[in-house]
Order: C-alpha cells, then sequence, then structure tokens
C-alpha cells in the first residue's frame, strides 16, 4: 500500500513537470521576435544599400537581396523517466517496513531554428526598380508625407517645366539651374504654411493621375507672392489653381507641370560621388573622382556625406567594409541619415517589378 501511494506520487510529479515544460512557447516570443527581426531588417537595409552607393562609385555591379520570408521555428522537446524498486526486510519477531527506492527524471532540449529566404533582384525586377524613372507621385507623397522639398527635388527630380537640377553624375556633369534651387525652396516655404496641394485623382481610363494646387481663397499676401513667384518660374499661365503633374520633358503647355525624375540607380551615381574615396584609389583608376562642378547660387553643404576610414565609429548610423575599407554615415548627421531615409523609402514606394511568388516552405509542429 505505501508503494503504490510513492509510484503515484513520483508519477504525478513526472506528468506535471512533463506538460509544464510541454507548454506553448510561441506567444511569449512574438513581442521580442518582431522587434528583433524588425531591427535587424532595418539595418540591413540600411547597410545594403550604403554599399551600392559606395559600389557605384568603383564601377562595380550592384546587387539587391529581398528578404521575402522570414519564419522563427521554435521546437520543444521533452523526457521523462521513472524506475521503481521495493523489498520487504523480515526480522526474527516482527515484519519490518517495506524498503521503496525509486529514481525519476526530465529532459528537455529547445532548438530555435529560423528561416529566412532571399530573393536576388535580378533581371526584369532589377531593371524596372533600379533603371526605370521614380513615377512623379511618388516625389509627391514625399512631399504630402512631411519630407522637406528642399532634400526631395535636389535627390530625385531633374528638371520640371525645363528648370534643371544640377547633375554630378561622371560623364552627365552640369551645373543646374538657380532657379531650381529657388523652387524647392518656395515648395517647402509652401509646405510649412500648408498651402501645397497635392491629391491624386482617377481619371476615364482607371488611370492615377497626381495633382498639384495652390489655395483658392484666403490666402495672405506673403503666401500668395510666393505662389504667383512659383507660377513665373514654372511657366503656369493658366487661370486654375490646379495643374496636373506628368512625367517627362515640358511641352510648353501653361497649364501643366512637367517632371523628369531619376531612377534609383541615377539617384544612387549622384549620391556616391559624395564618398570619401581614398586619392590613391581615384588615381590608380579604381574609383571616379568625385565631380567637379561650379555650385549653384545658394546651394548648401553636400546632399549625403559618406565618411571612409580603417575602421568605422562604434555610433556610426550605417556603415559597410568594402575592398578592405568603412564607409559610413555618422550617427550624429542627421541631414545626411533624413536623405539616407527618404532614399530608402523612395525604393519601396517606387517599385513597380514584377516579382514571383516565394517559395512554400513547410515548418514541422512538433
Amino acid at each position: 500500500m505505501i508503494m503504490g501511494r510513492i509510484s503515484a506520487f513520483l508519477a504525478a510529479t513526472l506528468i506535471a513537470s512533463a506538460t509544464g515544460a510541454c507548454s506553448s512557447i510561441g506567444p511569449s516570443t512574438v513581442t521580442r521576435d518582431r522587434s528583433d527581426y524588425s531591427a535587424a531588417l532595418g539595418d540591413s537595409w540600411k547597410q545594403q544599400t550604403l554599399l551600392n552607393i559606395v559600389k557605384l562609385r568603383y564601377g562595380d555591379f550592384p546587387i539587391f537581396m529581398e528578404i521575402s520570408q522570414v519564419i522563427a521555428g521554435y521546437q520543444l522537446q521533452t523526457t521523462a523517466a521513472a524506475g521503481f524498486a521495493a523489498q520487504n526486510y523480515l526480522s526474527t519477531s516482527v515484519g519490518g517496513p517495506a524498503a521503496i527506492a525509486g529514481t525519476a527524471g526530465v529532459g528537455a532540449t529547445y532548438i530555435d531554428r529560423p528561416t529566412v529566404i532571399y530573393s536576388p533582384l535580378t533581371g526584369n525586377d532589377f531593371i524596372k526598380t533600379l533603371m526605370r524613372p521614380i513615377p512623379p507621385s511618388a516625389v509627391l507623397f514625399l512631399l504630402q508625407s512631411g519630407y522637406p522639398a528642399t532634400l526631395v527635388m535636389p535627390i530625385a527630380v531633374d528638371s520640371i517645366n525645363g528648370v534643371a537640377n544640377e547633375a554630378k553624375r561622371p560623364a552627365m556633369t552640369r551645373p543646374g539651374d538657380p532657379e531650381f534651387v529657388r523652387l524647392a525652396q518656395l515648395l517647402y516655404e509652401l509646405q510649412r504654411a500648408n498651402a501645397l496641394q497635392i491629391r491624386v485623382e482617377r481619371s476615364k481610363d482607371n488611370s492615377e493621375v497626381s495633382i498639384v494646387g495652390f489655395p483658392p481663397i484666403n490666402i495672405p499676401p506673403d503666401i500668395a507672392a510666393k505662389i504667383a513667384e512659383i507660377r513665373r518660374i514654372l511657366r503656369l499661365t493658366g487661370a486654375g489653381q490646379s495643374h496636373q503633374v506628368r512625367y517627362g520633358g515640358w511641352s510648353g503647355k501653361g497649364d501643366e507641370i512637367a517632371m523628369t525624375t531619376r531612377s534609383m540607380l541615377q539617384v544612387m551615381v549622384e549620391l556616391g560621388i559624395f564618398a570619401q574615396v581614398p586619392e590613391a584609389d581615384i588615381a590608380g583608376g579604381k574609383a571616379t573622382p568625385g565631380a567637379a562642378i561650379i555650385p549653384s547660387p545658394g546651394s548648401g553643404p553636400p546632399l549625403l556625406n559618406i565618411v571612409s576610414g580603417s575602421a568605422p565609429p562604434p555610433d556610426a548610423y550605417a556603415a559597410v567594409q568594402y575592398k578592405g575599407r568603412w564607409f559610413w554615415i555618422a550617427d550624429t548627421d542627421i541631414r545626411s541619415k533624413t536623405i539616407f531615409s527618404s532614399v530608402i523609402l523612395l525604393f519601396s514606394i517606387s517599385d513597380v517589378g514584377t516579382r514571383t511568388a516565394p517559395p512554400v516552405v513547410t515548418v514541422p509542429a512538433n
């Protein structure tokens, strides 16, 4: 009887231990995993973009790897074992108590086996994503989202109604029209005054049409003067306050805004000019020199400050190693960080390439 009670007690203890070890570990990992994986993906995007900008400066081919799936797989295996033995020792006069011996053991193995699926952007995806001009609507979306026109326009726009931006690309170097810088400043001031109206409408063929407009009534005199100057720079002669934005060169029409945008490949080449490449690499023909161009009146500091050295600082915003040298963007350079983040955002909203379906991954559940 005593042995039966003890056996039941040990068995119950083993069952309780095994049951507790087999409780679900999934829900408790969601908060941690989403934070950790999102941080890792963000850092990877920054490093990949910075690396390709530097590679283009060296005449190398840019390669982008998209992470199409991230599957976090966990496995918890438990084992339980028990053994019992009993023997009754009898004295010469009375029966002695039963001697009971037992063993019990519980083991657990925890396995964290994440699966990451990479998809290289090549072929049709690469051409459409990198070499196709950024849609004007993507530029307007950035302006509508609060990115200053003084940052977005110099990066993404090549010309607008015949007013040309400066170019620093090798073999395509040209000075910019002074009125381009003034136009970007005026648009920024309208942004701050909430006087730049951007909307998207659908035409009869169900295509999207971007519209830029100005407030028709209750305009302060200083804002009205800035709108008039913008209309003069863009040669807008129409009586309306709203104007369709189309991609392409200026047609001469006074009621529309024609915007020639850059491709993401052009954007990266333009920004790569600002990387601090060693003079020995330029003299040796390994890298293209920085563009020597007459700065436009009123132009500010370089768009992007990419520093280089033998080792990055511990607090770099993004750092990559290429050809034995480190290139990075300082965490204390808020202007460069803002411009760099807008470039990554442009990659996302201007991505119109056709993607293949990701593979189906089966994860065993134990």
